[in-house]
């Protein structure tokens, strides 16, 4: 039959997107096993199998490819769970990460958490001082050697972190990015000396492979970081893939990566995992985009621990962190930019009462364990989740499709005791006041991400995800002033279902320094053999991975980006050249054109300045093998009126936008059907989401069994 599986796993729950080829599509959530992971996991994999008729190992046995979002680096790096490792770097850099830069200590951490300048702290390093050696060697900044290495010396150092007892050898030498043969020699001379029947086996990690670019910092970081994570997931890895394997599962398990790609797990750099939930979450809102048009979306994923927002414009997903921030870490990995804060349905409420007893939602999560108090699995905190279940958005005896009972009185104790009788007020406006400082803050952050990238969100269309996110997006659309959201039915685990729209693909970067226009002479660069060389490299490089994984070089699709500056300025703007190499001086004013135009968009064009130059500083080649997709089937719209087996009854629900209770119509999502409109006030309750439709507005359930929902004058839903 041929199925396809996508996973997503979550701070709060694991979620499923099963596919059948031309057929049905499954979606379901486990709660997430921290203590093991590949126990909630294989827990979806049997919810799958059930929802196909299909045992489970022939369920596996059938399966095409899972694709695979995995947490687990973020897990070691919030548990410190990594092995203990050390760097070898050149003589007199010891301290580079210890150092760090002017804002280390501000790196990664809550707005909140800023403002406490007495307490706060730059990160402890995932190495050691004591772990961190250097050898005498140095190559320039043009790649020149300029002291050679030495065999004994290197021997020397690396016999001292043996005996303090390194699990894994991080090599971090300056100018690498440019001349990489020291890192190299390095490399050779440990598994020389060490081989693995000696000392078993010890990865190397060498700087230049995890991040060849410029910037001495942020490249030992992220080499420290992906060294950090790799051992914790080779381990768990391994495991989940014997178990898939004794289950029937015969083919290679596929990560998902930031960069917008996937690749099997042993062609994958740990560090690439890192947020690749929220990145497939925002490749499936341009896949689904794309099928009405819509060039501009704002996608926003609000699960129970985190508010993921991205930003697809023109149809394209252009926005790069331009340094990603891994934890408390500086890193300059390729990674695509979706920003997090805390704030989801576990997000806690308490009293600040530093600054005058004020109420705070968030950024602390009771995660899935012990989970909001209505969960009643032993959280005592009020939560964002407590408070729509008090406001009466949510069904306690249909949560999770009644996977999960919810207890509302445990949600009344919890806010009534820890806010509602600190702050001299009753329940209902203390959930009231928590709902709104959670959808302002959301909004605001959507508002200001959108707004501060040059664009104005008056012009995009709002995709609400997560399990939370139908529920809360028509109280956070007003902080944008949005008139349009979509609700996919795929919402309450986009992730997963996003990394059903990606290819297989890589980045390969470098960084190099070329002139295009010089400033000195006003004139355009006809030193071409550079910039080809340097695509030539990458090409070649990416062949070859590629051909490992057992792709023809006639499948591969390249596409070349570009950061680029005026002159010596500090930032750097990422552009698609329109050409992979150079022949003419028409081609080299193309790609000015194109840095030109995007730096004008982002700037105004007032901004430029080409008088002082224009330089390519970084190389980014993507390469990619085009895969088949998930397919969504149309259906044949039927009138505008739910029939009677969709409408479940009516609740008193307190609607914030209007300031009051309203009885409202409960819809059955399930019993919707292509063609249905519903005016707000309304709740429609599908398995796995809520979505709350306020006064105002109008839900219209599409061919694709997709929901728009879109702000009216004067249309209210009878009562």
């Amino acid at each position: 039959m041929g199925y396809t599986v996508d996973v997503d796993i979550g701070g709060t729950f694991t979620d499923f997107c099963g596919a059948q080829r031309g057929g049905q599509i499954t979606l379901t959530k486990t709660p997430t096993t921290h203590y093991d992971l590949s126990v909630g996991f294989l827990r979806g994999l049997k919810e799958l199998a059930k929802s196909f008729n299909t045992p489970l190992k022939k369920f596996l046995s059938e399966c095409d490819a899972i694709h695979y979002c995995t947490t687990l680096g973020t897990n070691a790096l919030i548990e410190r769970t990594g092995p203990k490792l050390g760097i070898i770097t050149t003589a007199g850099f010891e301290d580079t990460v210890a150092i760090g830069r002017a804002r280390s200590w501000a790196d990664g951490i809550s707005g909140m958490e800023n403002k406490d300048l007495a307490r706060i702290m730059k990160p402890i390093p995932l190495v050691p001082r004591d772990m961190i050696v250097g050898v005498h060697e140095r190559i320039d900044s043009s790649g020149n050697v300029v002291l050679p290495i030495r065999k004994d010396d290197v021997l020397e150092k690396l016999q001292y972190l043996v005996e303090k007892g390194a699990m894994g050898y991080i090599i971090c030498l300056i100018s690498s990015y440019y001349n990489p043969s020291h890192e190299m020699m390095i490399k050779e001379i440990i598994e020389e000396e060490y081989p693995e029947d000696y000392l078993g086996s010890m990865p190397v990690f060498l700087s230049h492979n995890i991040s060849p670019k410029m910037g001495e910092y942020t490249r030992f970081t992220s080499a420290v970081v992906n060294a950090y994570i790799h051992s914790v997931m080779a381990e768990e890895l391994s495991r989940l893939i014997w178990e898939l394997k004794d289950n029937g599962y015969a083919r290679p398990l596929i990560l998902v990566q930031n960069v917008g790609g996937m690749k099997k797990v042993t062609r994958t750099r740990a560090i690439l995992t890192y947020n690749a939930g929220p990145v497939s979450g925002l490749y499936g809102s341009r896949y689904l985009g794309d099928l009405y048009g819509m060039k501009n979306i704002i996608f926003t994923d609000m699960g129970g621990t985190s508010y993921d927002i991205g930003i697809v414009s023109d149809g394209q997903i252009r926005t790069y962190d331009f340094i990603p921030v891994i934890d408390r870490w500086r890193t300059n990995i390729p990674a695509i930019e979706v920003k997090s804060i805390g704030a989801g349905g576990g997000s806690i409420a308490w009293i600040n009462r530093l600054f005058g007893n004020r109420l705070e939602v968030g950024p602390q999560s009771a995660g899935s364990m012990p989970g909001p108090a209505c969960y009643d699995q032993g959280g005592t905190e009020p939560t964002v989740t407590d408070a729509d279940l008090i406001l009466g958005y949510l069904n306690p005896d249909n949560y999770l499709g009644g996977k999960m009972k919810l207890k509302r009185d445990l949600a009344e104790k919890a806010i009534r005791e820890k806010i509602a009788e600190p702050l001299g007020i009753d329940v209902m406006e203390a959930a009231v006041r928590i709902r709104r400082i959670i959808d302002a803050k959301m909004g605001q952050e959507v508002f200001n991400e959108v707004v501060l990238k040059g664009y104005d969100p008056r012009e995009f269309v709002v995709f609400a995800c997560g399990g939370a996110g139908p529920s809360h997006a028509l109280d956070i659309a007003p902080y944008m002033e949005v008139k349009k959201v979509v609700v996919s039915p795929f919402s309450p685990v986009f992730g997963a279902f996003g990394a059903s729209t990606i290819d297989i693909m890589q980045v390969f970067d470098r960084s190099r320094m070329i002139k295009l226009f010089q400033y000195a002479t006003q004139a355009y660069t006809e030193d071409y053999e550079t910039f080809n060389g340097i695509v030539k490299e990458l090409s070649d490089l990416a062949l070859r991975d590629l051909q490992m994984e057992g792709y023809q070089p006639e499948e591969v699709k390249f596409a070349l980006e570009l950061e680029m500056r005026y002159g010596m300025q500090y930032n750097f703007t990422k552009v698609e050249s329109p050409h992979l190499e150079l022949h003419s001086t028409q081609d080299v004013m193309d790609i000015c054109r194109c840095f030109e135009e995007t730096y004008a968009q982002v700037y105004t064009p007032e901004a430029a300045f080409p008088q002082g130059g224009i330089n390519i500083e970084n190389f980014f080649l993507k390469a990619s093998v085009p895969s088949k997709h998930v397919e969504l089937m149309a259906r044949e719209l039927s009138g505008e009126t739910p029939g009677p087996d969709a409408l479940k009854g009516t609740r008193t629900v307190y609607f914030v936008n209007a300031s009051k209770s309203l009885e409202t119509p409960i819809y059955a999502f399930e019993m919707l059907q292509p063609g249905n409109v519903i005016f707000g006030p309304a709740v429609i309750e599908a398995e796995d989401t809520t979505c709350v439709i306020n006064p105002g507005w109008r839900f219209v359930m599409d061919q694709y069994r997709q929901c728009l929902l879109e702000q009216v004058e004067h249309k209210t839903a009878a009562l």
